[in-house]
Order: structure tokens, then C-alpha cells, then sequence
């Protein structure tokens, strides 16, 4: 599987994720630079965290501008994967490839820490993980998931998340929510199943000297043979 990474000015993640996607097996990566349009037949586009722009105006606002995304746009809307990780997933609201808005922090203040997440239905990204808390990093000021009421009663209709914050234990509650997020949400998918979006940082726990693996385990899911993204 060919995995391709953009590169925006202020990504300060692409080679944390192309190193954590050299350990799956057979994987191809390939870096893709904002200003070209060329996908390079990637199978899967990869959009990685950081301050593209500067985060100026809003997280992604001026991202979603750039030429490459416009190719991204046509790929996601013919079907083909796309994941966006924190900054790439406001890349992908701003863009309308997925539903709702990253908003501040409901402590107004930039979170880096570990929290839990939970699979909250199969998709491409969450196929064969185990129904357990997978401990993965977050680090964000605009990371609080927001829709209007019917845009969310859609998402949990359609079964579109696919990532709650929980404790621990995998209990889902207020406690275990680090920024606010409306339904705990840390991570949804559009109604086609092709394009995800998840605030938390899978690659920040994908290496055995780190002490934590469970992101890797999240993104081995994509590399599996059942695709259920159709």
C-alpha cells in the first residue's frame, strides 16, 4: 500500500508518521509537497499534524487553499482514502470532506498529554482493533469537536464516529474528556467510510523505546484485507 504525506509549510509531523508507517509491512510512503498537485498514485493520502500556515486565521483554513488539496478534494471524492491527523483533521473540515468544526480548548489552553480513546464503530482505520482504551498523545489548542444538533444526530446516526475519548477502563464520561468535545468525539468519518479524521497522534505511539505501541496497532488496522470503506 503507497501512502502519501503532505507536506505543508509548519507540518511538524510528517516524519514522525512516515517513520511509523515504515515498520507495516510492504508499505510504500511518499512525501507530497503543498504546492504540486501530483498524488503520486498514492493509495491513501495522509494529511499529519502541526501549525500548517502558522494556523493563521484558523487551523487549516488556509491549508484547505493550497494546490495540493484541491487534488486531495477529487481523490477523497472518488472514493480514495484519506486520514487526517490533528491539524490534518481540521484540514479536512475546512475542506467539508468531513462534518463540524475544531473549536478552542474548553480550558482555553494548548493540551499536550496522553489520553484514552475507543473504537466506537469498524471503519477502515478502527477494523480489528479490540474493544479496549488505546492510549495515544494529544496535542492541540483546537481540538474540541463541534456540530449543530443536526449535524450531529447524522454522524451518530450514520455511525461516523469512529473515536470516543474514555478513561482507562474504556468508561466513557465527562472526566475523560480532554478538550470538550461533543460526544467525546476523537474521531469521525465521512458517510462513504473513505476519509477519517482523528485529533489524537497514533504515530506518537507506534515505537517500542517510546513505551507505547497502541497507535501502531491503529494504524496497522488500515493495511488489513477486509475494506470497509465501501
Amino acid at each position: 500500500m503507497k501512502f502519501g504525506i503532505v507536506v505543508f509549510p509548519g507540518s511538524n509531523c510528517d516524519k514522525d508518521l512516515k517513520w511509523a508507517l515504515e515498520q507495516l509491512p510492504q508499505a510504500e510512503i511518499e512525501f507530497l509537497w503543498h504546492k504540486d498537485t501530483d498524488l503520486k498514485n498514492s493509495d491513501m493520502v495522509m494529511l499529519p499534524g502541526g501549525f500548517s500556515y502558522g494556523d493563521y486565521l484558523r487551523s487549516g483554513a488556509i491549508a484547505k487553499l493550497s494546490p495540493i488539496m484541491q487534488s486531495v478534494i477529487e481523490f477523497a471524492n472518488k472514493g480514495g482514502l484519506v486520514l487526517g491527523i490533528c491539524n490534518g483533521f481540521q484540514i479536512l473540515c475546512e475542506s467539508a470532506l468531513l462534518p463540524g468544526a475544531l473549536l478552542r480548548n474548553t480550558n482555553q489552553k494548548f493540551i499536550c498529554n496522553n489520553v484514552f480513546i475507543s473504537p466506537a464503530n469498524e471503519s477502515q482505520i478502527t477494523q480489528g482493533l479490540e474493544n479496549k482504551a488505546y492510549k495515544i498523545p494529544i496535542a492541540h489548542g483546537e481540538g474540541r469537536f463541534y456540530a449543530d444538533a443536526e449535524t450531529m444526530e447524522s454522524i451518530e446516526k450514520n455511525n461516523q464516529v469512529i473515536f470516543r475519548y474514555c478513561d482507562e477502563n474504556g468508561d466513557i464520561n465527562d472526566t475523560a474528556n480532554p478538550n470538550g468535545s461533543l460526544n467525546n468525539i476523537a474521531g469521525i468519518c465521512n458517510e462513504n467510510r473513505n476519509i477519517f479524521g482523528m485529533m489524537p497522534h497514533p504515530e506518537r505511539a507506534s515505537f517500542e523505546h517510546l513505551g507505547n505501541t497502541d497507535g501502531l496497532e491503529i494504524l496497522k488496522a488500515l493495511l488489513l484485507e477486509k475494506q470497509v470503506n465501501v
